[in-house]
């Protein structure tokens, strides 16, 4: 019994021993332990340092971004700096070729002023104001500089608009050195202004700062300018001349196209959106046609007002070209007059991937309308009509009071400068870039094998405008 209880205790000493002589020596479960706690230390350390790395990262975007909203706005500055200038200048000439230069410039300043503009980190619509005068000083310029080129001196109205805006342009560039200062002092930061952008590198919301603001109320008083410019208020104010009539609902939308069709060709139609756009509101309409071998899955917009299909679209794969462009000419009037437009001339037409897109236009009294356009497009493989285009015809269609001309086609062909070229000639009206239209003698022409075109006024004898006619395996285009 002694022996046994002192073996005993001699062996639990022993194991003690083994125990502690074991964590010295480093049994596998001591070095699992250090392992994985030394794994956890490494990657702790791995993602502080990866943290300071993204930190660095975002602060080196910063100052980069910085950069270059200050280059945008001091250049976009030095700009409206240079049209406050030059806009003193045009009310003191009384050249028309001195005031022509100095409108070109006022034009190119207000170009470079909406590029740097458009590059600072202010949300959209804050600046809306300052935009749109940029660009009627700009494009009145554009305007005048025409005139001004022809000869004409600016009148006391025209005189009057410059010097109002010369007045706006004061104001804007004194609340933009207000701005300059609070950048300059720090008391302002492009990341304040920066709308979803700034959340990167802050978590609170930032309201768009009051002199922003006071730069924008500048123009909230700003008179309407009428003139011959894309951004005038006749043009952002455009109604559909084309369009009369009460408005229809949606079923009744639904006839309209089924008019076109064939009730019994239209399957599982169904109104995608309501598009209301002010000018052309419409039903926006998706439909299955019957009878096809393949998908035929096709898209429509029908006019609120007078429930007209604005344009419709089926896209399908085009087989072997069978029919020549004069039968799909023909297949294109067949379907304009089923639809309603009457009195339609094919013009110039483009040809791709076996589906031809030819442009009609209005005629009236024998003059060619150029502005009330429609667009056909026809699968060269079975003549089907595959899409239809009337915005053009919706926009601008009326009667118009056509006038006799007021020279000869005879005296026209004499400012012709490669008279002895032309082939064939005619009246038309043509648009202006800016939504007025011109009475025109056409005449074409060619010269070492280019097609040409030019446009006299018929009432003035002025030339109005030269296009270059391309002819190319895609069909004919003017430039």
């Amino acid at each position: 019994m002694e022996y046994d209880e002192k073996e005993y205790i001699m062996e639990n000493h022993a194991r003690r021993r083994g125990s502690v002589r074991g964590t010295e020596t480093g049994e596998p479960g001591y070095h699992a332990r250090n392992k994985a706690k030394n794994v956890v230390i490494a990657i702790l350390a791995l993602t502080t340092l990866f943290g300071a790395w993204q930190h660095h990262r975002a602060v080196l975007l910063r100052r980069q971004l910085d950069a270059q909203y200050n280059r945008a706005f001091y250049e976009m500055t030095g700009y409206i700096q240079d049209m406050e200038v030059l806009l003193s200048k045009a009310m003191l000439t009384s050249s028309p070729q001195k005031a022509a230069d100095i409108l070109k410039d006022i034009w190119h300043r207000a170009e470079l002023v909406s590029t740097n503009l458009g590059q600072l980190p202010v949300e959209q619509g804050t600046l809306v104001n300052t935009q749109k005068f940029i660009s009627q000083v700009g494009d009145y310029a554009k305007t005048l500089n025409g005139q001004n080129v022809k000869g004409q001196v600016m009148s006391k109205d025209q005189m009057d608009t410059i010097k109002n805006l010369h007045q706006f342009a004061v104001s804007l560039n004194e609340n933009l050195d207000k701005f300059h200062g609070e950048l300059s002092a720090g008391t302002m930061k492009w990341e304040n202004l920066a709308g979803d952008g700034a959340r990167l590198f802050s978590k609170t919301d930032v309201k768009v700062p009051q002199s922003i603001s006071n730069i924008d109320g500048t123009f909230e008083e700003m008179p309407t300018l009428i003139y011959d410019g894309p951004f005038s208020e006749h043009m952002t104010n455009q109604k559909a001349l084309g369009l009369s009539g009460e408005n229809i609902s949606e079923d009744q939308a639904i006839e309209k196209l089924g008019s076109l069709f064939g009730k019994e060709n239209i399957r599982n139609i169904q109104k995608v959106s309501d598009n209301k756009n002010g000018v052309i509101d419409t039903y926006n309409f998706r439909f299955e046609l019957e009878g096809k071998k393949e998908e035929s899955v096709a898209e429509a917009d029908v006019s609120v007002v007078g429930g007209k299909v604005v344009w419709f679209l089926y896209n399908r794969d085009v087989g072997d070209v069978e029919l020549d462009i004069d039968k799909a000419k023909e297949i294109g009037k067949q379907f304009l007059e089923k639809s309603g437009f009457k009195s339609m001339k094919d013009t110039y037409y483009t040809e791709q991937q076996g589906v031809a897109t030819i442009n009609y236009a209005y005629m009236q009294d024998g003059v060619i309308v150029y502005p009330d356009l429609v667009k056909v497009k026809i699968a060269l493989d079975n003549g089907e009509v595959v899409g239809f285009e009337s915005k053009g015809y919706l926009m601008s269609h009326q009667e118009r009071s056509i006038p006799e001309p007021a020279i000869t086609e005879a005296e026209a062909l004499q400012r012709v400068a490669r008279k002895e070229n032309i082939v064939s000639s005619g009246l038309a009206i043509i648009p202006t870039d800016y939504g007025k239209e011109l009475f025109c003698y056409e005449f074409k022409g060619k010269l070492d094998d280019q097609d040409f075109l030019v446009y006299i006024n018929a009432m003035t004898g002025e030339e109005e405008d030269i296009l270059l006619i391309i002819n190319s395996e895609e069909g004919i285009l003017t430039m």
